[in-house]
């Protein structure tokens, strides 16, 4: 496993966590992992070429970029499959890209039938559900939740870049 794999494993756990519970990417993280990739690239056994690792970059970045001058998503999330490219090269972006928007989609899917599907539920199901919104455990744990994410909304499409990141490191792809 190359330095580079080994970063992107440990910033796409990072992200994942940070996008699930704050709704947030860290800026801070994401500069010290640049700052660290860039010092591996200068040493003569770096396994992606600089060249390739800046290609990369630029890519992610130019991809996604449209999207967020749309307000379809946050900045944090360019910032990080701008930083995936650069991490893993441009080859590795489009099956990212495709994992994360495909598991995005499918979550966005829940969320809009989600009330339908909660009204037609048996009693029941209904009733077990208000059992567990009742609980204090819980109740203390979504304030907490929502105290994190001071308010952002939306659908976690940074959490989903980092596993499908960390799927394609796992999977051999983000060897060199």
């Amino acid at each position: 496993m190359t330095i580079s794999s080994l970063i992107a494993l440990l910033l796409g756990i990072q992200a994942c966590v940070g996008d699930l519970l704050a709704r947030r990417i860290s800026n801070r993280v994401l500069l010290c992992v640049l700052a660290v990739a860039l010092a591996f690239q200068m040493l003569p056994s770096a396994q992606i070429p600089l060249a390739q690792c800046l290609l990369g970059g630029m890519v992610g970045l130019a991809v996604l970029l449209p999207f967020y001058a749309m307000g379809w998503m946050g900045a944090g999330d360019v910032k990080l499959f701008s930083t995936i490219g650069f991490l893993l090269g441009a080859n590795a972006l489009l099956p990212i890209w495709v994992a994360a928007s495909l598991a995005a989609g499918v979550h966005a899917l829940i969320v809009i039938a989600w009330p339908s599907v909660a009204r037609s539920s048996p009693l029941l199901l209904r009733k077990a559900a208000w059992a567990v919104q009742a609980s204090s455990v819980v109740t203390d744990w979504r304030m907490d939740l929502r105290s994190a994410r001071q308010g952002r909304k939306g659908i976690p499409y940074g959490a989903y870049l980092g596993l499908a990141m960390v799927g394609h490191v796992l999977h051999g792809a983000g060897y060199a």
